[in-house]
């Protein structure tokens, strides 16, 4: 068993100077530890179920929208890991301090839905494991034993978490699992060309809403990412570690999930795993491993709460957080919710409200500012509210979901390049043209003087 010691508790407040300590490798595992894992399978899978790709442009869509989102991803924790502080309370500088609270509330729920699916996940897995131990009630107490699993983890920490658990044991158990899986799939053979079901989208569809998917998953762990990199020893490192890190664990897992429709003739990923012949091995392996996915949205979502309610305690949060994910993923087994279409409109989603929001960090901190923030921007004196940012913010995810909504209801939709790209351009573009209007007219009011 992992003896967690609970680290002193970091909430709003910078982390000092000796807790910032994980170096590049740390961030690595941590990282290519949370890129891996069975809803990133059931993702790829839906690459071939639900867009008609075949592997070549399953491959071809999972590296191209890796180095995207990864890229972004590890631009998005640049400001945390230099000042030390959580994502939610990075956007104090770039938002206003009230005007952060808005993405926190958008964040703790799509946060609490990531762990529901999580907790859902892992429950449906070990189910397949064990057996009906307990008949109908099996996946339930699954999800309970993983609900208190993760919601420990959560109150470890990030650094036990990382250097007790990620890094001794489950990233190297997820690894070999990963490679057996990849091994039982191509000696066995795989037809690169199958497509197991007809193309969704006329044209060039499929491909930009599938590469849309794929980058949804980085840009899923962006309104967190700083919660852990603020624990990184310096700026590079954090960039390097997370980059690296979720780009390769990203293509190999997507790439995988579809492969495993091929390979195995399986439509779901639970059932294919077991048609590998290796018995429920390397899915055990893989489901230890799960539970840092679990933690991280537990412990995110208590973070992300104090960025509001500073002075609420992360131990009451992080059980009240891991109550109600248990409470949503019970909910989503007794509905019958599948990982399929209920998925994948819940990735766009999290695409249609943080992709723009993203465009508008990295133009305030590349482009505006250029890096240059006063710690001071970071807590309570902060500005109340920067309604440039909110003006940039909204055409962006209006953009995103219009593409995307047009795409599924109108084929072969209405943009060429997807719905990502042209909504974090949108709302970065309109966020440095406000920003530089408002500059020029400041500079001009003491000559009108």
């Amino acid at each position: 068993m992992v003896r967690l010691r609970r680290p002193p508790e970091w909430g709003v407040e910078p982390v000092p100077e000796p807790l910032r300590v994980l170096r590049t490798f740390d961030l690595f595992v941590l990282w290519s530890s949370l890129g891996v894992g069975l809803l990133v399978f059931v993702a790829g899978s839906n690459l071939l179920l639900f867009f008609g790709l075949n592997l070549w442009e399953a491959l071809a869509v999972s590296v191209a929208g890796s180095a995207i989102g990864s890229v972004l991803l590890g631009a998005s924790g640049v400001l945390g890991s230099a000042h030390g502080v959580p994502t939610m309370v990075s956007l104090r500088a770039v938002l206003g301090r009230r005007g952060s609270y808005v993405p926190t509330a958008l964040n703790a729920v799509q946060l609490l839905g990531w762990a529901a699916f999580e907790l859902l996940v892992m429950g449906l897995a070990a189910t397949a494991i064990s057996g009906p131990l307990l008949g109908d009630a099996t996946p339930y107490a699954w999800i309970a034993v993983f609900g208190l699993v993760c919601g420990v983890f959560a109150i470890g920490g990030p650094l036990v978490v990382v250097r007790d658990w990620i890094e001794k044991f489950a990233i190297w158990l997820v690894f070999f699992s990963t490679a057996l899986i990849a091994y039982r799939l191509f000696v066995s053979g795989l037809d690169m060309d199958a497509r197991p079901a007809p193309a969704g989208y006329l044209g060039t569809t499929s491909l930009l809403l599938g590469l849309d998917l794929v980058i949804a998953m980085p840009i899923s762990w962006w309104p967190l990412i700083s919660d852990y990199n603020r624990f990184a020893r310096s700026v590079r490192s954090g960039t390097a570690g997370t980059v690296v890190g979720y780009l390769l664990a990203n293509i190999v897992f997507f790439f995988l999930g579809a492969a495993l429709v091929v390979g195995t003739g399986q439509s779901d990923v639970l059932t294919g795993i077991a048609a590998l012949g290796l018995g429920g091995f390397p899915l055990l392996l893989i489901l230890v491993d799960e539970t840092d996915n679990g933690f991280a949205n537990i412990y995110s979502t208590a973070v992300s709460i104090q960025n509001i309610r500073p002075r609420w305690r992360q131990l009451p949060l992080v059980v009240g957080v891991t109550a109600v994910a248990l409470a949503a993923a019970a909910l989503l087994q007794w509905n019958g919710q599948s990982l399929g279409g209920a998925y994948n409109n819940f990735l766009f989603a999290i695409g249609g409200i943080f992709v723009p929001l993203l465009g508008v960090l990295v133009a305030d901190f590349y482009l505006v500012r250029r890096g240059r923030y006063a710690p001071t921007e970071f807590g309570e004196a902060g500005r109340g509210r920067n309604l440039a940012a909110f003006i940039a913010w909204v055409p962006g995810s209006l953009l995103y979901l219009w593409i995307f909504w047009s795409a599924l209801t109108s084929p072969p939709g209405v943009s060429p390049i997807g719905a990502t790209l042209p909504a974090f351009a949108l709302s970065a573009a309109v966020y440095w043209l406000a920003s530089v209007a408002a500059a020029r007219q400041a500079s001009s009011r003491p000559a009108q003087g």
